[in-house]
């Protein structure tokens, strides 16, 4: 299922019931998985490998060297998942030594067109990124964290599970998990309850959540003192668990 217009290198190694189309070009050190399709113009290279089941559209650019000017030939990789849709034109950079080495990006995630997620970045699953959306190096995204079009984030930056944020949204700081941010210098505005309630959480866990963001953005408390009382919430909520272990982590700051 190879065009013949699409040029693979008898190093790759393809699965099963593997598409390639038109023009592609597939590199020396690349692993496809079963029941994947490579669109046609698609350039995937470098040490890089795909799992199962991926669509992957025309003209994305997977596994090219990373735009790090202290990158020096360094055998780094991709790595891609399973199930994920990444449309035209994305680039998906191989990470660097100064990080990981490796950029990551789970499973069953939405990566639509122009979308770019640069050198070590780390990408959970069941994420979104809308049109435009940008990451700089190393940031780490959570699962189920949507990023609206023209998203743009700072290098480093964290981004938490079932996070959202609004159309042109600029991050600069990290954006804790559930929590819905908008603005060029990102501000919160509440809590992602519909995508919650999309995702099975009870009423109990958004009645806890939506408590625990009034703790930390509308209490008065400082952040040490909101993320202190959150640690104490978390003992009896596994919710706000998950909260209190990102703020504990955060070294750049909270959106705030």
């Amino acid at each position: 299922m190879i065009h013949p217009s699409a040029i693979v290198h008898t190093g790759a190694r393809l699965g099963g019931n593997v598409s390639v189309g038109a023009y592609s070009i597939v590199g020396e050190h690349v692993e496809i998985g079963n029941d994947s399709w490579v669109g046609p113009h698609v350039v995937i290279e470098g040490h890089t490998r795909i799992g199962k089941g991926n669509r992957i559209f025309q003209f994305s650019s997977l596994g090219a060297v990373p735009q790090d000017k202290k990158y020096a030939g360094e055998p780094t990789r991709l790595e891609i998942g399973d199930g994920n849709t990444i449309r035209e034109f994305c680039t998906l950079n191989c990470g660097t030594a100064q990080d990981a080495g490796v950029t990551r990006i789970g499973n069953e995630n939405w990566v639509m067109a122009y979308v770019h997620i640069a050198h070590d970045c780390q990408v959970g699953d069941h994420a979104i990124f809308a049109n435009n959306a940008q990451l700089a190096g190393h940031v780490h995204v959570g699962d189920y964290a949507i990023l609206g079009g023209f998203t743009g984030v700072h290098q480093f930056v964290r981004i938490g599970a079932h996070s959202f944020t609004a159309i042109a949204t600029v991050l600069v700081h990290d954006l804790p998990p559930y929590v819905m941010a908008a603005g060029d210098g990102a501000k919160p505005y509440g809590i992602n309850s519909e995508g919650l309630r999309r995702r099975g959480f009870s009423s109990a866990a958004l009645t806890e959540i939506k408590r625990a963001y009034k703790t930390l953005y509308k209490s008065g408390l400082t952040l040490e003192q909101a993320k202190a009382r959150l640690a104490e919430h978390a003992k009896a909520c596994a919710e706000i668990g998950l909260l209190a272990e990102f703020l504990q982590s955060s070294t750049r700051g909270i959106v705030r």
